[in-house]
Order: structure tokens, then sequence, then C-alpha cells
């Protein structure tokens, strides 16, 4: 990213890029006006780079893994008032892009500014991706680079499929790839105190000793 600003800004065809740029980005900005006003709360879509993705439905899995994982966030941040969680449908707005994620995370220091009625939130702490085949290219590319860009401290990449997780953790404007793994414990940096098996993530039986453990741990 560094090497290709470096390499326009010393070209002399600066000025001609930038209005170039310009025009992209007042393209963008009528298209994404637009999208918003078009937008549901019964359809999952985004806006990247000036396209609007609409997403298919996903698969069993891909849900089990998503309730599994909200489920125990939203206990821990819930027992210790840590933020606001969201799920699915909460609108991340980016400089360029609007992202829906499938699980994210706000510390009480941003969650408490917000309203009731608020639909467009700011850049966040933590952030999950399911993957699922339409998606994936999105999630570990783009998504990815536009995250860190924007400062969230942690990203999770989970696959349903394969059942691991990626923790990425981000240091000097670069995500770090912290852990991949499909057994043993996982501890969130972004999310103070939030560990759990990662099988918990995948297995209902595992998700829900990890609860009983949870909430036994956080009532002592």
């Amino acid at each position: 990213m560094d090497a290709v600003l470096e390499k326009i800004l010393h070209s002399p065809k600066l000025a001609l890029y930038v209005d170039k740029f310009q025009q992209v980005l007042a393209n963008e900005q009528k298209d994404r006006a637009q999208f918003y006003e078009q937008m549901t709360e019964d359809q999952k879509t985004e806006f990247i780079n000036g396209d609007v993705v609409v997403h298919s439905p996903v698969k069993k899995r891909h849900t089990m893994v998503g309730r599994n994982l909200i489920v125990l966030l939203s206990a821990h941040v819930s027992k210790h008032d840590l933020g606001f969680v969201g799920y699915e449908k909460t609108l991340i707005v980016l400089t360029r892009n609007d992202y829906e994620p499938d699980i994210c995370f706000f510390c009480q220091e941003k969650a408490q500014n917000f309203t009731p009625d608020q639909i467009k939130f700011p850049a966040l702490d933590f952030i999950v991706e399911i993957l699922s085949p339409s998606t994936a290219e999105n999630d570990r590319g783009i998504k990815r680079i536009d995250y860190a860009a924007h400062g969230v401290a942690e990203y999770w990449i989970i696959d349903p499929a394969t059942r691991f997780v990626e923790q990425y953790l981000l240091e000097d404007g670069e995500y770090r790839l912290a852990r991949k793994t499909d057994s043993g414990q996982i501890a969130s940096s972004a999310v103070a105190g939030f560990e759990i098996p990662v099988q918990a993530i995948f297995d209902d039986a595992e998700q829900w000793q990890a609860l009983q453990k949870l909430m036994q741990n956080q009532s002592n």
C-alpha cells in the first residue's frame, strides 16, 4: 500500500490521477446515498468499492457457528458491562465502504454514545466474519485491509467447514496472525476477559458447557 502510494506521489501524472480519483469517489458517493435509501432490514447488503453486494442465505453450519459465538460473547459482555455486541445487521460505516459483519463488538466508551434508533455505526473494536464460498474472498481481502486501516483492534475469521479460527491482531496499522487453531482455548485481546474453547464455537454441547462455566465464573 505504501509503496503504491509513494509511486503515485512521484509520478508526473499525479494531478491527472487526483482528478480521476475525485471523479470515481464522487460517483461512488451518489451510489452510496442511493444504497442507504434502498437498503432494508430484511436483506443483508454491503457497499464495497462502489458496488452493492447482496448476500445469499447461509448454510445451517454458518448459522450454528454465529449463534454459538454470539450467545457466549453477549453473555460475557452484558455481565461485565463491557459495551455493545452487534450481529448480522449492524451497519458499519467506514470511509469508503459499508459492511454488515457477522459479529461485532464496541467498547463501552463508544457504545455509551449510541442511540436506540441508530442504524449507522463507526469503526469498532472487534469483528468476526464467518466464511462462506461467496464471501471468503472479501473476508480475507478487502475487509481485512479496510478493518485494519480503520483501527479495528481484533479480527477473527471463522471457517465452519474446517472448524478453524484465525485470530488477527492489529500491529502498526496491519493485521498479524496471532493464532490459527481448531482446538484449545482462544482468548480475545479486544474483549477483556473473554476466553472460550475453540470447539464451543462449532459444537452445541461444547458451547453449552462453556456457557455454564462462563456463568459460574461470573457469579463467583
